[in-house]
């Protein structure tokens, strides 16, 4: 096996095993036992699509400490916000959402980061990214909304993003 495919094999698998334990919650050594194997599996047949040749970007270790701080921290104060947000929501008497899609300009180049970013504002309550268009060398997320707070752009960007996306640049760039 190349030094390259190694490599990536090593950290595809390291990601999926992260993520598994993330999403099992648990230290059970058999679940950890099953997680290493089904991440390994993954990680032999993707590992070529997840890390490409020459972008060993999570090879480095202050990128992966960077992600697992992600995960584990900024996203999850991203999420704790917005679920709070959403509980108020529900909670109180009267509709008092204002749902609209906005045109959010996003400072992350990478596909992965674009991905992940994406993805992370998707996965907290009342955001779903739409669309990601480039237009004059810029990247832009169409993004539905609940409430519309402001419509401009820029400002939008800033409440729907949060820290989000600092870390993405500081992860994928």
């Amino acid at each position: 096996m190349p030094k390259t495919k190694f490599f990536s094999v090593i950290v595809t698998f390291l990601v999926c095993y992260l993520f598994w334990i993330l999403i099992t919650w648990s230290l059970n050594i058999e679940e950890l036992i099953a997680g290493a194997v089904v991440s390994l599996l993954v990680a032999l047949f993707a590992s070529r699509f997840f890390i490409h040749t020459g972008k060993m970007r999570m090879a480095n270790p202050i990128r992966l400490f960077s992600l697992i701080w992600y995960c584990l921290v900024i996203f999850m104060e991203e999420l704790a916000k917005a679920n709070w947000d959403m509980a108020k929501r529900v909670f109180s008497r009267g509709p008092n959402i204002n749902p609209g899609i906005v045109k959010v300009p996003v400072d992350v180049h990478s596909e992965y980061g674009l991905s992940m970013l994406a993805n992370s504002i998707t996965m907290t309550p009342g955001t779903i990214t739409m669309d990601i268009v480039e237009e004059d060398g810029r990247n832009y997320f169409y993004i539905h909304w609940i409430d519309v707070a402001d419509g401009r752009p820029e400002e939008a960007g800033e409440i729907i993003k949060g820290r989000m996306e600092k870390w993405t640049r500081r992860i994928w760039e």
